[in-house]
Order: C-alpha cells, then structure tokens, then sequence
C-alpha cells in the first residue's frame, strides 16, 4: 500500500457512508457484480439537494477509497453541481492514485451518476402518472 496516498489509505481503512439507503431516490450500478469492481450508489435528494449518499462495492482499496471520496463530494450538492464532479475531482480529493488505479476513479462519479439519472427517471415517471 505505500504507492497510495494518505488519503487513499484512509479512506480505504474506514470508508465513509458504507452501506444502503431504504426509500433511495435513485441508485445507479456499475461493474459486473459476479466479478471484478462492481459499485451500487443510493442517494437521497430533498428539493435539488444531495442529502446522502451511501454505496455498497466490491473491489481493490483504490474502488472503496474512490467510493468513500465520492460521498463525501456529492453530499450537500445541488444535482447540477453532482452532475459537474469528475473522475479527476475524486483523485484530487485523495491527493492522486497510482497510473494503474486511474480507471478506479471511473466508478464512483459513473455510479452517482446512474443514481442521479435513476432519480430523474423516477420523478418523470412519478409525474407522468399524475403523483406530485
């Protein structure tokens, strides 16, 4: 683990918001679940706002680092702003990743956005048969 940054490592050691959301707003899946990486975000939105977001992965230390990284940049953004964050966002928020853990960073801005689109899709749905 030397070739991974404070940040990374503690990241890793005690991920932030693991876990699940009853009742999410959206969730979005990356990754094939039966093998290699796989990410489920679940967000929690309030008017236009990121209140929560927590995730379940399987994968390499950089995966949960990323994960856990992510959260915490999403969480009390508007979705617009979300839908702004980058790969390169999460490896700056974890001071960089090794050359060969780069495509880690993909996970966790991909899966939030799968969850914000899933929330979009669900609030169309939601209108479209006349619930407010």
């Amino acid at each position: 683990m030397a070739f991974y940054s404070e940040k990374v490592i503690a990241h890793f050691k005690e991920p932030r918001n693991a876990g699940s959301l009853n009742d999410a707003d959206g969730i979005g899946e990356i990754g094939d679940p039966t093998c290699g990486d796989f990410m489920r975000v679940f967000i929690r939105v309030e008017g236009n706002l990121i209140t929560d977001v927590k995730y379940q992965i399987k994968g390499c230390p950089a995966s949960i680092a990323v994960a856990s990284a992510m959260t915490e940049l999403a969480i009390g953004k508007d979705l617009d702003d979300a839908l702004m964050l980058t790969d390169e966002d999460v490896v700056e928020a974890l001071d960089g990743l090794p050359e060969e853990k780069l495509h880690c960073s993909v996970l966790g801005i991909t899966g939030l956005r799968k969850a914000i689109q899933d929330h979009f899709m669900r609030y169309i749905n939601r209108d479209s048969k006349g619930v407010k």
